[in-house]
Protein backbone atom coordinates (compact mmCIF):
# COMPACT_ATOMS: atom_id res chain seq x y z
CA UNK A 1 0.00 0.00 0.00
CA UNK A 2 1.09 3.51 -0.86
CA UNK A 3 2.57 5.35 2.13
CA UNK A 4 0.11 8.68 3.17
CA UNK A 5 2.07 11.44 1.88
CA UNK A 6 1.04 13.19 5.39
CA UNK A 7 2.05 10.23 6.96
CA UNK A 8 5.55 9.76 5.80
CA UNK A 9 6.37 12.95 6.58
CA UNK A 10 5.24 12.26 10.14
CA UNK A 11 7.13 9.31 10.78
CA UNK A 12 9.99 11.20 12.30
CA UNK A 13 7.77 12.60 14.60
CA UNK A 14 5.44 9.39 15.77
CA UNK A 15 7.02 9.78 18.90
CA UNK A 16 3.99 12.86 19.47
CA UNK A 17 1.20 10.63 18.23
CA UNK A 18 -0.92 7.65 19.08
CA UNK A 19 -2.57 4.28 18.03
CA UNK A 20 -4.79 2.33 19.18
CA UNK A 21 -3.59 -1.61 20.08
CA UNK A 22 -5.71 -3.76 20.55
CA UNK A 23 -4.17 -6.83 19.45
CA UNK A 24 -0.57 -6.28 18.64
CA UNK A 25 2.40 -4.12 19.05
CA UNK A 26 2.74 -0.68 17.47
CA UNK A 27 4.26 -0.61 14.14
CA UNK A 28 4.25 1.78 11.10
CA UNK A 29 1.45 3.19 9.56
CA UNK A 30 0.22 3.45 5.87
CA UNK A 31 -3.37 4.71 6.92
CA UNK A 32 -4.73 7.78 5.94
CA UNK A 33 -5.54 10.71 8.77
CA UNK A 34 -3.41 9.23 11.39
CA UNK A 35 0.30 8.89 12.86
CA UNK A 36 0.23 5.16 13.11
CA UNK A 37 -2.01 2.60 12.69
CA UNK A 38 -4.70 1.14 15.72
CA UNK A 39 -3.75 -1.95 17.17
CA UNK A 40 -13.26 3.16 23.83
CA UNK A 41 -28.61 5.96 31.93
CA UNK A 42 -25.67 8.59 31.01
CA UNK A 43 -22.53 7.56 29.34
CA UNK A 44 -19.28 7.62 30.49
CA UNK A 45 -17.42 10.87 31.61
CA UNK A 46 -14.18 11.88 32.23
CA UNK A 47 -14.47 13.98 35.34
CA UNK A 48 -11.41 15.51 36.78
CA UNK A 49 -11.77 18.54 39.28
CA UNK A 50 -11.28 20.90 36.47
CA UNK A 51 -9.24 24.08 37.37
CA UNK A 52 -9.90 27.84 37.13
CA UNK A 53 -9.68 29.07 33.33
CA UNK A 54 -6.47 30.64 32.90
CA UNK A 55 -4.78 32.47 30.45
CA UNK A 56 -2.65 30.08 27.82
CA UNK A 57 0.48 30.03 26.65
CA UNK A 58 1.60 31.27 22.86
CA UNK A 59 2.46 26.96 21.82
CA UNK A 60 2.01 23.98 23.48
CA UNK A 61 4.85 23.31 26.60
CA UNK A 62 5.54 20.22 28.60
CA UNK A 63 2.60 19.97 30.12
CA UNK A 64 -0.92 20.83 29.81
CA UNK A 65 -4.74 19.95 31.44
CA UNK A 66 -5.37 16.59 32.35
CA UNK A 67 -7.77 15.68 29.81
CA UNK A 68 -11.90 15.97 30.29
CA UNK A 69 -14.76 15.82 29.03
CA UNK A 70 -18.80 17.86 28.98
CA UNK A 71 -20.47 14.94 29.58
CA UNK A 72 -22.07 15.03 32.83
CA UNK A 73 -21.24 13.13 35.34
CA UNK A 74 -23.15 9.58 36.59
CA UNK A 75 -26.37 10.94 39.05
CA UNK A 76 -26.24 8.77 42.64
CA UNK A 77 -28.60 8.08 45.08
CA UNK A 78 -27.71 9.42 48.72
CA UNK A 79 -28.21 5.78 50.20
CA UNK A 80 -25.40 3.93 52.00
CA UNK A 81 -22.42 3.00 49.60
CA UNK A 82 -20.29 0.01 48.92
CA UNK A 83 -16.82 0.27 46.98
CA UNK A 84 -14.98 -2.26 45.64
CA UNK A 85 -11.80 -2.74 43.65
CA UNK A 86 -12.07 -4.17 40.08
CA UNK A 87 -8.62 -3.72 38.76
CA UNK A 88 -5.34 -2.11 39.65
CA UNK A 89 -2.59 -2.66 37.35
CA UNK A 90 -0.17 -1.19 35.44
CA UNK A 91 -0.16 -1.61 31.64
CA UNK A 92 3.30 -2.28 30.15
CA UNK A 93 3.22 -4.65 27.47
CA UNK A 94 0.08 -7.43 26.62
CA UNK A 95 -0.26 -9.52 29.57
CA UNK A 96 -3.82 -8.78 30.76
CA UNK A 97 -4.72 -8.31 34.23
CA UNK A 98 -6.68 -10.93 35.47
CA UNK A 99 -8.16 -11.09 39.39
CA UNK A 100 -11.15 -12.11 40.99
CA UNK A 101 -14.29 -10.25 42.19
CA UNK A 102 -17.02 -10.70 44.83
CA UNK A 103 -20.12 -8.55 45.74
CA UNK A 104 -19.91 -6.38 48.68
CA UNK A 105 -21.43 -8.15 51.72
CA UNK A 106 -22.88 -4.65 53.34
CA UNK A 107 -25.07 -2.91 50.49
CA UNK A 108 -27.99 -5.63 50.22
CA UNK A 109 -28.47 -8.95 48.26
CA UNK A 110 -28.25 -7.60 44.81
CA UNK A 111 -30.65 -5.34 44.82
CA UNK A 112 -28.88 -2.56 44.60
CA UNK A 113 -30.60 0.84 43.48
CA UNK A 114 -26.78 2.11 41.24
CA UNK A 115 -23.83 0.36 40.28
CA UNK A 116 -21.28 2.99 39.25
CA UNK A 117 -17.75 1.75 37.65
CA UNK A 118 -14.79 4.25 38.12
CA UNK A 119 -11.84 3.99 36.38
CA UNK A 120 -8.93 6.32 37.02
CA UNK A 121 -5.49 6.68 35.36
CA UNK A 122 -2.26 8.05 34.82
CA UNK A 123 0.25 8.47 32.55
CA UNK A 124 3.91 9.96 31.75
CA UNK A 125 6.56 10.32 28.93
CA UNK A 126 5.73 9.17 25.31
CA UNK A 127 3.57 6.49 24.63
CA UNK A 128 0.68 5.95 22.27
CA UNK A 129 -2.98 5.50 22.98
CA UNK A 130 -4.02 2.47 23.73
CA UNK A 131 -7.73 0.47 23.42
CA UNK A 132 -8.60 -1.46 26.70
CA UNK A 133 -11.32 -3.34 27.65
CA UNK A 134 -12.71 -5.17 30.75
CA UNK A 135 -14.86 -8.40 31.27
CA UNK A 136 -16.19 -9.92 34.77
CA UNK A 137 -16.99 -13.65 34.34
CA UNK A 138 -16.68 -12.82 30.31
CA UNK A 139 -19.22 -10.15 30.17
CA UNK A 140 -17.42 -6.87 28.66
CA UNK A 141 -18.71 -3.93 30.79
CA UNK A 142 -15.91 -1.63 29.38
CA UNK A 143 -14.14 -0.41 26.32
CA UNK A 144 -12.47 2.63 26.65
CA UNK A 145 -8.93 4.42 25.25
CA UNK A 146 -6.50 6.13 26.70
CA UNK A 147 -5.33 10.20 25.96
CA UNK A 148 -1.81 10.46 25.17
CA UNK A 149 0.87 11.89 27.47
CA UNK A 150 2.57 15.48 28.38
CA UNK A 151 5.92 14.97 28.92
CA UNK A 152 5.54 16.15 32.51
CA UNK A 153 2.41 13.17 33.00
CA UNK A 154 -1.77 13.60 33.00
CA UNK A 155 -3.95 11.67 34.97
CA UNK A 156 -8.14 10.84 34.17
CA UNK A 157 -11.29 8.89 35.25
CA UNK A 158 -13.97 7.89 33.41
CA UNK A 159 -17.15 6.59 34.94
CA UNK A 160 -19.87 4.67 33.77
CA UNK A 161 -23.47 3.40 35.01
CA UNK A 162 -23.11 -0.34 35.34
CA UNK A 163 -26.37 -1.32 36.99
CA UNK A 164 -28.05 -3.41 33.65
CA UNK A 165 -25.25 -6.15 34.98
CA UNK A 166 -26.74 -6.74 37.90
CA UNK A 167 -27.01 -10.54 37.28
CA UNK A 168 -23.28 -10.99 36.48
CA UNK A 169 -22.25 -8.48 39.69
CA UNK A 170 -24.42 -10.60 41.86
CA UNK A 171 -22.17 -13.47 42.00
CA UNK A 172 -18.22 -13.92 42.48
CA UNK A 173 -16.60 -13.43 39.27
CA UNK A 174 -13.27 -13.84 37.43
CA UNK A 175 -12.09 -10.11 36.04
CA UNK A 176 -10.10 -9.70 33.12
CA UNK A 177 -8.82 -6.53 31.80
CA UNK A 178 -6.18 -5.56 29.17
CA UNK A 179 -4.96 -2.04 27.66
CA UNK A 180 -2.14 -3.37 25.66
CA UNK A 181 0.88 -1.15 25.55
CA UNK A 182 4.82 -1.20 24.40
CA UNK A 183 7.08 0.43 26.99
CA UNK A 184 10.64 0.59 25.62
CA UNK A 185 13.48 2.86 25.38
CA UNK A 186 11.62 5.30 23.44
CA UNK A 187 7.87 4.95 24.27
CA UNK A 188 7.93 5.08 27.80
CA UNK A 189 4.82 5.58 29.00
CA UNK A 190 3.53 2.81 31.08
CA UNK A 191 -0.69 3.02 31.91
CA UNK A 192 -1.10 2.99 35.65
CA UNK A 193 -5.02 2.09 36.15
CA UNK A 194 -7.39 1.46 38.79
CA UNK A 195 -10.86 0.34 38.54
CA UNK A 196 -13.37 0.59 41.28
CA UNK A 197 -17.56 -0.52 41.81
CA UNK A 198 -19.47 1.75 43.67
CA UNK A 199 -22.81 -0.16 44.74
CA UNK A 200 -25.62 2.17 46.42
CA UNK A 201 -28.00 0.41 48.26
CA UNK A 202 -31.94 0.50 47.65
CA UNK A 203 -33.29 1.54 51.17
CA UNK A 204 -35.94 3.66 52.46
CA UNK A 205 -37.91 5.88 49.34
CA UNK A 206 -35.04 4.31 47.08
CA UNK A 207 -36.30 1.28 45.74
CA UNK A 208 -33.68 -1.13 43.98
CA UNK A 209 -32.73 -0.25 39.60
CA UNK A 210 -35.98 -0.85 37.75
CA UNK A 211 -36.25 -2.83 34.37
CA UNK A 212 -32.35 -4.20 34.78
CA UNK A 213 -31.81 -7.92 32.82
CA UNK A 214 -32.47 -11.39 34.98
CA UNK A 215 -29.88 -12.78 33.09
CA UNK A 216 -26.31 -11.43 31.51
CA UNK A 217 -24.78 -13.56 28.65
CA UNK A 218 -21.64 -13.19 27.30
CA UNK A 219 -21.60 -14.15 23.31
CA UNK A 220 -18.22 -15.88 23.30
CA UNK A 221 -19.25 -18.66 20.55
CA UNK A 222 -21.84 -18.36 18.27
CA UNK A 223 -23.79 -21.20 19.73
CA UNK A 224 -26.04 -20.07 22.54
CA UNK A 225 -28.52 -21.43 24.37
CA UNK A 226 -31.46 -19.21 26.47
CA UNK A 227 -33.91 -19.64 28.95
CA UNK A 228 -36.77 -21.25 27.45
CA UNK A 229 -38.95 -18.48 29.75
CA UNK A 230 -37.31 -15.42 28.09
CA UNK A 231 -39.84 -12.11 27.49
CA UNK A 232 -37.76 -9.73 26.18
CA UNK A 233 -34.06 -10.21 24.92
CA UNK A 234 -31.45 -7.70 23.86
CA UNK A 235 -28.14 -7.69 22.33
CA UNK A 236 -25.55 -4.80 23.17
CA UNK A 237 -22.48 -5.23 20.71
CA UNK A 238 -19.16 -3.14 21.48
CA UNK A 239 -18.01 -2.67 17.84
CA UNK A 240 -14.97 -0.78 16.91
CA UNK A 241 -12.85 -0.38 13.72
CA UNK A 242 -9.27 -0.39 15.15
CA UNK A 243 -6.41 -3.22 15.73
CA UNK A 244 -4.57 -1.57 13.00
CA UNK A 245 -4.70 -0.74 9.04
CA UNK A 246 -7.53 0.75 7.46
CA UNK A 247 -10.87 -0.15 9.15
CA UNK A 248 -9.21 2.28 11.86
CA UNK A 249 -10.68 5.15 9.40
CA UNK A 250 -12.98 2.77 7.52
CA UNK A 251 -14.97 6.40 6.72
CA UNK A 252 -11.83 7.62 5.00
CA UNK A 253 -11.92 4.41 2.26
CA UNK A 254 -11.82 4.16 -1.21
CA UNK A 255 -12.63 1.90 -4.50
CA UNK A 256 -10.26 1.20 -6.80
CA UNK A 257 -9.02 2.52 -8.78
CA UNK A 258 -8.84 5.96 -6.98
CA UNK A 259 -5.55 6.92 -6.00
CA UNK A 260 -5.52 7.12 -2.56
CA UNK A 261 -3.84 4.99 0.39
CA UNK A 262 -6.77 3.21 2.25
CA UNK A 263 -8.60 0.93 -0.05
CA UNK A 264 -11.92 -0.81 -0.09
CA UNK A 265 -13.12 -2.38 -2.95
CA UNK A 266 -17.25 -1.10 -1.85
CA UNK A 267 -15.92 2.03 -0.32
CA UNK A 268 -16.47 3.69 3.37
CA UNK A 269 -20.61 2.70 3.98
CA UNK A 270 -20.43 0.62 6.98
CA UNK A 271 -23.10 -1.69 8.42
CA UNK A 272 -23.07 -3.41 11.84
CA UNK A 273 -25.17 -6.73 11.28
CA UNK A 274 -26.65 -9.56 13.91
CA UNK A 275 -28.45 -12.81 12.73
CA UNK A 276 -30.12 -15.49 14.31
CA UNK A 277 -29.29 -18.85 12.53
CA UNK A 278 -28.61 -17.18 9.46
CA UNK A 279 -31.69 -14.94 9.55
CA UNK A 280 -31.28 -10.90 9.22
CA UNK A 281 -31.90 -9.89 12.86
CA UNK A 282 -30.46 -6.44 13.87
CA UNK A 283 -28.47 -3.55 11.57
CA UNK A 284 -27.06 -0.57 12.52
CA UNK A 285 -24.54 2.37 11.90
CA UNK A 286 -21.44 2.36 13.51
CA UNK A 287 -20.66 5.45 15.69
CA UNK A 288 -17.26 7.21 13.44
CA UNK A 289 -15.15 7.25 16.72
CA UNK A 290 -12.13 9.32 16.46
CA UNK A 291 -9.16 8.01 18.89
CA UNK A 292 -6.97 10.64 20.19
CA UNK A 293 -4.18 10.04 17.49
CA UNK A 294 -6.37 10.36 14.89
CA UNK A 295 -6.47 13.05 11.63
CA UNK A 296 -2.60 13.36 11.69
CA UNK A 297 -2.79 15.55 14.44
CA UNK A 298 -2.71 14.28 18.61
CA UNK A 299 -2.85 18.04 19.49
CA UNK A 300 -6.43 18.22 18.56
CA UNK A 301 -6.83 15.52 21.71
CA UNK A 302 -4.81 16.31 24.41
CA UNK A 303 -7.18 17.94 26.84
CA UNK A 304 -10.48 17.54 24.75
CA UNK A 305 -11.37 14.09 23.39
CA UNK A 306 -13.97 13.15 20.57
CA UNK A 307 -17.30 12.09 21.60
CA UNK A 308 -17.08 8.30 23.05
CA UNK A 309 -13.20 7.91 22.45
CA UNK A 310 -13.37 7.07 26.73
CA UNK A 311 -16.80 5.33 26.53
CA UNK A 312 -17.02 3.31 23.69
CA UNK A 313 -20.87 2.66 23.78
CA UNK A 314 -22.15 -0.36 22.70
CA UNK A 315 -24.85 -0.73 19.50
CA UNK A 316 -28.28 -2.29 21.14
CA UNK A 317 -30.21 -4.20 19.35
CA UNK A 318 -33.75 -5.69 20.47
CA UNK A 319 -34.34 -9.00 19.30
CA UNK A 320 -37.09 -9.60 21.01
CA UNK A 321 -39.38 -10.65 18.16
CA UNK A 322 -36.51 -14.21 17.89
CA UNK A 323 -37.17 -15.15 21.51
CA UNK A 324 -40.04 -17.84 20.26
CA UNK A 325 -37.39 -19.56 18.14
CA UNK A 326 -34.31 -19.03 20.68
CA UNK A 327 -37.41 -20.41 23.70
CA UNK A 328 -37.36 -24.02 22.36
CA UNK A 329 -34.38 -24.71 24.93
CA UNK A 330 -31.77 -25.79 22.01
CA UNK A 331 -28.59 -23.99 21.05
CA UNK A 332 -29.02 -21.21 18.18
CA UNK A 333 -26.49 -19.21 16.31
CA UNK A 334 -26.45 -15.42 17.04
CA UNK A 335 -23.54 -13.67 15.18
CA UNK A 336 -22.09 -10.30 14.38
CA UNK A 337 -20.90 -9.23 11.03
CA UNK A 338 -19.80 -5.51 9.66
CA UNK A 339 -20.92 -5.48 5.81
CA UNK A 340 -18.74 -3.41 3.55
CA UNK A 341 -15.25 -5.03 4.96
CA UNK A 342 -13.31 -6.40 2.47
CA UNK A 343 -13.44 -10.30 2.36
CA UNK A 344 -10.87 -11.66 4.77
CA UNK A 345 -9.61 -8.37 5.91
CA UNK A 346 -9.59 -7.52 9.82
CA UNK A 347 -10.08 -4.84 11.85
CA UNK A 348 -13.01 -4.66 13.53
CA UNK A 349 -14.03 -5.78 17.39
CA UNK A 350 -17.02 -6.90 18.37
CA UNK A 351 -17.68 -8.60 21.60
CA UNK A 352 -21.62 -9.00 22.91
CA UNK A 353 -23.89 -9.82 25.58
CA UNK A 354 -27.29 -10.87 25.67
CA UNK A 355 -29.38 -8.97 27.81
CA UNK A 356 -32.55 -11.13 29.00
CA UNK A 357 -35.84 -10.93 30.87
CA UNK A 358 -37.95 -13.59 32.31
CA UNK A 359 -41.51 -14.43 33.08
CA UNK A 360 -41.38 -15.77 36.24
CA UNK A 361 -44.69 -17.18 36.41
CA UNK A 362 -43.70 -19.55 33.25
CA UNK A 363 -41.90 -22.49 33.02
CA UNK A 364 -41.82 -21.96 29.06
CA UNK A 365 -42.85 -18.89 26.81
CA UNK A 366 -43.71 -20.18 23.52
CA UNK A 367 -45.01 -17.74 20.57
CA UNK A 368 -43.63 -16.82 17.02
CA UNK A 369 -41.66 -14.93 14.34
CA UNK A 370 -44.63 -13.61 12.28
CA UNK A 371 -42.62 -10.64 10.21
CA UNK A 372 -39.01 -10.13 8.31
CA UNK A 373 -38.93 -7.46 5.76
CA UNK A 374 -35.85 -5.99 4.62
CA UNK A 375 -34.73 -3.80 1.82
CA UNK A 376 -32.05 -4.51 -0.38
CA UNK A 377 -29.06 -2.95 0.83
CA UNK A 378 -28.18 0.28 -1.15
CA UNK A 379 -25.02 1.22 -1.61
CA UNK A 380 -22.31 3.50 -4.34
CA UNK A 381 -18.63 4.71 -4.24
CA UNK A 382 -18.28 6.82 -7.02
CA UNK A 383 -14.44 8.44 -7.94
CA UNK A 384 -14.23 11.47 -9.62
CA UNK A 385 -10.34 11.75 -10.88
CA UNK A 386 -8.70 15.00 -10.53
CA UNK A 387 -8.52 17.42 -12.57
CA UNK A 388 -4.42 18.80 -13.06
CA UNK A 389 -3.42 20.62 -9.95
CA UNK A 390 -6.73 19.73 -8.29
CA UNK A 391 -8.71 17.03 -6.59
CA UNK A 392 -9.55 13.70 -6.62
CA UNK A 393 -12.97 13.10 -5.05
CA UNK A 394 -15.28 9.99 -3.87
CA UNK A 395 -19.00 10.47 -2.72
CA UNK A 396 -20.51 7.01 -1.11
CA UNK A 397 -24.24 6.46 0.00
CA UNK A 398 -25.80 3.41 1.41
CA UNK A 399 -29.02 2.66 2.83
CA UNK A 400 -30.61 -0.58 4.50
CA UNK A 401 -33.70 -1.03 5.76
CA UNK A 402 -35.29 -3.89 8.18
CA UNK A 403 -38.39 -4.67 9.87
CA UNK A 404 -38.82 -7.47 12.11
CA UNK A 405 -42.23 -8.68 14.45
CA UNK A 406 -43.05 -11.56 17.20
CA UNK A 407 -45.63 -11.88 19.50
CA UNK A 408 -45.21 -14.01 22.68
CA UNK A 409 -47.50 -15.81 25.19
CA UNK A 410 -46.51 -14.16 28.62
CA UNK A 411 -48.26 -14.88 31.94
CA UNK A 412 -49.66 -11.54 31.29
CA UNK A 413 -51.06 -12.24 28.01
CA UNK A 414 -49.91 -11.69 24.46
CA UNK A 415 -47.35 -9.25 23.59
CA UNK A 416 -45.76 -8.20 20.25
CA UNK A 417 -42.92 -6.62 19.39
CA UNK A 418 -41.80 -4.89 16.19
CA UNK A 419 -38.86 -3.31 15.47
CA UNK A 420 -38.10 -1.09 12.63
CA UNK A 421 -34.35 0.20 11.89
CA UNK A 422 -33.19 1.99 8.26
CA UNK A 423 -29.50 3.12 8.58
CA UNK A 424 -27.81 5.38 6.11
CA UNK A 425 -24.95 6.77 5.52
CA UNK A 426 -23.64 9.65 2.81
CA UNK A 427 -20.18 11.31 2.89
CA UNK A 428 -18.07 13.64 0.22
CA UNK A 429 -14.09 12.93 0.04
CA UNK A 430 -11.66 15.24 -1.59
CA UNK A 431 -7.97 14.48 -1.65
CA UNK A 432 -4.88 16.14 -3.83
CA UNK A 433 -2.22 14.34 -5.05
CA UNK A 434 0.18 12.80 -2.58
CA UNK A 435 -2.68 13.69 0.27
CA UNK A 436 -1.21 16.67 1.36
CA UNK A 437 -4.66 17.66 1.06
CA UNK A 438 -7.09 15.40 2.96
CA UNK A 439 -10.86 15.86 3.68
CA UNK A 440 -14.25 14.36 4.26
CA UNK A 441 -18.02 15.62 5.04
CA UNK A 442 -20.04 12.80 6.17
CA UNK A 443 -23.57 12.06 7.93
CA UNK A 444 -24.32 8.92 9.24
CA UNK A 445 -28.43 8.48 10.87
CA UNK A 446 -29.62 5.51 12.33
CA UNK A 447 -33.53 5.08 12.90
CA UNK A 448 -35.33 3.09 15.14
CA UNK A 449 -38.68 2.29 16.17
CA UNK A 450 -39.27 -0.26 18.71
CA UNK A 451 -43.09 -0.85 19.37
CA UNK A 452 -43.80 -4.09 22.86
CA UNK A 453 -47.53 -4.00 23.32
CA UNK A 454 -49.01 -0.95 23.77
CA UNK A 455 -45.39 1.24 24.27
CA UNK A 456 -43.43 2.96 21.48
CA UNK A 457 -39.89 4.17 21.50
CA UNK A 458 -38.47 6.11 18.63
CA UNK A 459 -34.86 6.70 18.15
CA UNK A 460 -33.24 9.18 15.67
CA UNK A 461 -29.45 8.85 15.94
CA UNK A 462 -27.19 11.09 13.60
CA UNK A 463 -23.45 11.36 13.55
CA UNK A 464 -21.29 13.88 11.77
CA UNK A 465 -18.25 14.52 10.63
CA UNK A 466 -16.34 17.56 8.96
CA UNK A 467 -12.84 17.90 8.36
CA UNK A 468 -9.22 18.58 6.68
CA UNK A 469 -5.88 18.58 7.06
CA UNK A 470 -3.34 20.31 4.92
CA UNK A 471 0.55 20.13 5.04
CA UNK A 472 1.72 23.25 4.01
CA UNK A 473 4.94 25.66 3.62
CA UNK A 474 7.42 24.80 6.17
CA UNK A 475 5.65 21.48 6.51
CA UNK A 476 3.09 23.62 9.02
CA UNK A 477 0.46 20.48 9.37
CA UNK A 478 -2.91 22.02 10.27
CA UNK A 479 -5.98 20.11 10.67
CA UNK A 480 -9.32 21.78 11.55
CA UNK A 481 -12.41 19.29 12.99
CA UNK A 482 -16.10 19.05 14.11
CA UNK A 483 -17.50 15.89 14.87
CA UNK A 484 -21.40 15.39 16.17
CA UNK A 485 -22.76 12.98 18.23
CA UNK A 486 -26.71 13.72 18.16
CA UNK A 487 -30.16 11.18 19.58
CA UNK A 488 -33.66 12.09 19.90
CA UNK A 489 -35.97 9.75 21.65
CA UNK A 490 -39.55 9.73 22.01
CA UNK A 491 -41.32 7.43 24.15
CA UNK A 492 -45.30 6.67 23.22
CA UNK A 493 -47.98 4.43 25.01
CA UNK A 494 -51.43 3.98 24.01
CA UNK A 495 -50.19 7.31 21.27
CA UNK A 496 -49.59 9.91 23.88
CA UNK A 497 -46.42 10.75 24.46
CA UNK A 498 -44.83 9.76 27.87
CA UNK A 499 -41.12 10.75 27.41
CA UNK A 500 -38.41 12.76 25.54
CA UNK A 501 -35.06 12.89 25.71
CA UNK A 502 -32.50 15.11 23.20
CA UNK A 503 -28.70 14.78 23.37
CA UNK A 504 -26.32 16.73 21.35
CA UNK A 505 -22.58 16.36 21.70
CA UNK A 506 -19.89 18.09 20.12
CA UNK A 507 -16.67 18.78 19.16
CA UNK A 508 -14.71 21.64 17.14
CA UNK A 509 -11.05 21.78 16.83
CA UNK A 510 -8.20 23.25 15.06
CA UNK A 511 -4.47 22.34 15.71
CA UNK A 512 -1.38 23.55 13.93
CA UNK A 513 1.99 21.88 14.44
CA UNK A 514 5.57 21.34 12.33
CA UNK A 515 6.13 18.28 11.21
CA UNK A 516 9.22 15.88 10.85
CA UNK A 517 11.10 17.88 13.77
CA UNK A 518 12.07 17.46 17.24
CA UNK A 519 9.42 18.10 19.51
CA UNK A 520 10.13 21.33 21.00
CA UNK A 521 10.46 23.15 17.87
CA UNK A 522 7.05 21.97 16.80
CA UNK A 523 5.39 25.43 17.89
CA UNK A 524 2.28 23.52 18.27
CA UNK A 525 -0.98 25.68 18.71
CA UNK A 526 -4.45 24.80 18.86
CA UNK A 527 -8.19 25.42 19.72
CA UNK A 528 -10.46 23.10 20.83
CA UNK A 529 -14.08 23.31 22.16
CA UNK A 530 -16.37 20.65 23.33
CA UNK A 531 -20.27 21.20 24.36
CA UNK A 532 -22.53 18.38 25.59
CA UNK A 533 -26.33 19.35 25.75
CA UNK A 534 -28.64 16.81 27.66
CA UNK A 535 -32.23 17.37 28.11
CA UNK A 536 -35.85 15.69 29.62
CA UNK A 537 -35.58 12.33 31.23
CA UNK A 538 -32.31 11.43 30.69
CA UNK A 539 -30.66 14.55 32.20
CA UNK A 540 -30.47 15.50 35.80
CA UNK A 541 -33.06 17.42 36.81
CA UNK A 542 -34.07 17.75 32.95
CA UNK A 543 -31.44 19.79 31.55
CA UNK A 544 -27.92 19.51 31.16
CA UNK A 545 -25.40 22.14 29.25
CA UNK A 546 -21.72 22.38 29.67
CA UNK A 547 -18.98 23.67 26.98
CA UNK A 548 -15.49 23.47 27.96
CA UNK A 549 -12.70 25.26 25.90
CA UNK A 550 -8.58 24.64 25.16
CA UNK A 551 -6.19 26.63 23.60
CA UNK A 552 -2.75 25.70 23.71
CA UNK A 553 -3.68 22.97 26.17
CA UNK A 554 -4.87 25.55 29.04
CA UNK A 555 -8.58 24.88 29.76
CA UNK A 556 -9.88 28.81 28.95
CA UNK A 557 -13.65 28.20 28.96
CA UNK A 558 -16.19 26.08 31.21
CA UNK A 559 -19.25 27.19 31.10
CA UNK A 560 -22.51 25.47 32.77
CA UNK A 561 -25.80 26.55 31.21
CA UNK A 562 -29.19 25.00 32.92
Amino acid sequence: MRRHRIMGLLGAIALATGTLAAAGPAHATTGPLATSPLGTGHPASAQPVAAPPADPPAEFGTDWHDPLTPAPPVTRPGTKSCRVTLAEAQFRDFTPYRGGYAPPADCGPGNWAKVVLRLEGKVKGRQYDRLGNLTLGGVEILRTSTPQPSPDGIAWSVEKDVTRYRDTLARPQPVEMLIGNVVDDTYTGVIDVKVTLTFHASEGRTPPAADTPDRVLPLTTPAVTTPRNTERLLAEVYATGSGGGCEEYWYMTVPDPAPYSCKADKGSHREVRISVDGQLAGIAAPFPTVWTGGWSNPFLWYVTPGPRAFDVQPIVYDLTPYAALLNDGRPHRIEVSVAGVPAGQSGWSTPTNLLLWQDEARETVTGALTRQERSEPAGSSRWTPAAPGGEHRVDTDGSHRLTVSGYLDTSHGRVTTTVTRAVRGTSAHRWTEGESRDALTATWTDEESVTRGPTTTRTTRTYTMDGETTLGAGDRLRTVLSLGDRADTVTLRGGRGVDVSHLDDRYTGDATYTANVPRDQRHAVATTSARHRLHGSGAPDGCYDRTITTVQGTLTVDRRRC
